[in-house]
């Protein structure tokens, strides 16, 4: 399927790695020029090279080592490219842990990175994509959203204020001018987080690593996680054409194991 978005340019967080890069990945087989994002500066230099070999001669990709999560980060994006068609937000998920070990300064820490980035994120670029007549925002959140993870909880909270936010501005008027805004949640993706999540399962049960991994793949109907490929794959829909009458959604790609029927 041609999801007809060859040309347009996309802005992919968090894109050196794991589901970002999936992303971006995806995009770039569809013929989307992309500028992509994250901190290390060596893990992003890599993921464009990998990137332009697969894109060829076009579309472009560009890059740039910055934190997406501050003024300064967003500032450098925006300097190396202004309107962007496609912006996927993505900012690696706070650490796990105990409530009552959280601060004030680790609250706002984990708020100002997963709801407040992408809220900023989504005013510098909705009214430019709803003057253009096309527009896609994709939030990657989590599955705890749906189903909150005990251990989780600055990611519970903050990633759920983003959703309350989402789901008021995606029915505001730019949703005639063709602009869509949508939460992609993943459950468990084989990457970096799953594994630092896991470990820190691991710490508070006892159990050893492998032990604890497999626990979590039992557990899931499709009886394995999730790969990059196929998270990117989702997103590069969201970001269709085709994709144009769904908005204000929270898409769960979880391999089955959210237990609701809602």
């Amino acid at each position: 399927m041609d999801f007809g978005i060859a040309g347009k340019t996309a802005l992919v967080c968090g894109a050196s790695k794991g589901l970002g890069y999936g992303c971006a990945e995806a995009l770039v087989r569809e013929g989307v020029n992309v500028v992509i994002v994250a901190r290390g500066a060596e893990a992003l230099e890599v993921a464009a090279k990998k990137l332009s070999a697969l894109a060829g001669p076009k579309p472009f990709v560009k890059h740039v080592a910055a934190d997406i999560t501050s003024a300064e980060g967003r500032a450098a994006v925006f300097a190396l490219h202004k309107d962007f068609d496609i912006v996927v937000t993505n900012a690696g998920g706070p650490p796990p842990g105990d409530f009552r070990d959280w601060d004030r300064e680790a609250w706002i820490k984990a708020v100002d990175a997963n709801m407040l980035t992408p809220i900023e994120l989504i005013k510098a670029t909705v009214d430019g994509m709803a003057a253009r007549g096309f527009g896609r925002i994709v939030n990657i959140t989590s599955s705890s959203v749906k189903a909150p993870i005990d251990i989780l909880g600055l990611s519970n909270g903050a990633r759920s204020g983003l959703t309350g936010f989402v789901a008021g501005v995606a029915r505001t008027a730019v949703a005639a001018k063709g602009v869509t805004i949508n939460n992609l949640l993943p459950g468990s993706f084989d990457t970096d987080r799953l594994k630092g999540t896991m470990a820190g399962a691991a710490k508070k049960s006892g159990q050893d690593l492998d032990t604890v991994m497999e626990s979590r793949k039992k557990n899931i109907p499709a009886r394995r996680f999730g790969t990059p490929e196929e998270f990117g794959a989702i997103c590069a829909f969201l970001c269709s054409v085709q994709a144009g009458y769904l908005t204000g959604q929270n898409v769960l790609a979880d391999g089955g194991a959210y237990p609701g029927t809602y």
